[in-house]
């Protein structure tokens, strides 16, 4: 099985960072970007399994993160990870497509095991 490749978009560096200092002592390969826009960036030159994505953030949005991701890529599983969403926003990701809807803060280990089960959805429809 190929490694599993991670992209945490969040606009709160620390948090951001001490999550993919956590991921990566799990052994698992991750990238970090800050906004939207650096996200969509990184997916062009390295194209994750799993997002974990971030709603509220300054330029492009995690809802048009989503929407961009999935027309391009819909093979990415996002996770969208956030302190500050309604209901509505909740259904609208929903709407879009991604994988889990998580609030933060969140158990490390719920956002592992929602990692983890995201990659092995993605492969099982690959394979499909």
């Amino acid at each position: 099985m190929k490694e599993m490749k991670v992209l945490l978009v969040d606009d709160e560096e620390e948090f951001v960072k001490t999550l993919a200092e956590r991921i990566e002592m799990r052994d698992l390969k991750s990238d970090v970007a800050l906004n939207g826009e650096s996200a969509l960036e990184i997916m062009d030159e390295a194209l994750p399994d799993v997002m974990v994505l971030d709603l509220k953030m300054p330029g492009i949005d995690g809802l048009e993160v989503i929407r961009r991701t999935k027309k391009a890529y819909p093979g990415v599983q996002i996770i969208m990870l956030t302190g500050h969403g309604s209901k509505k926003d909740e259904q609208e990701a929903r709407r879009l497509g991604v994988f889990e809807y998580l609030k933060k803060p969140v158990d490390l280990e719920k956002l592992m095991g929602t990692i983890t089960a995201a990659y092995k959805s993605k492969l099982y429809t690959m394979s499909a």
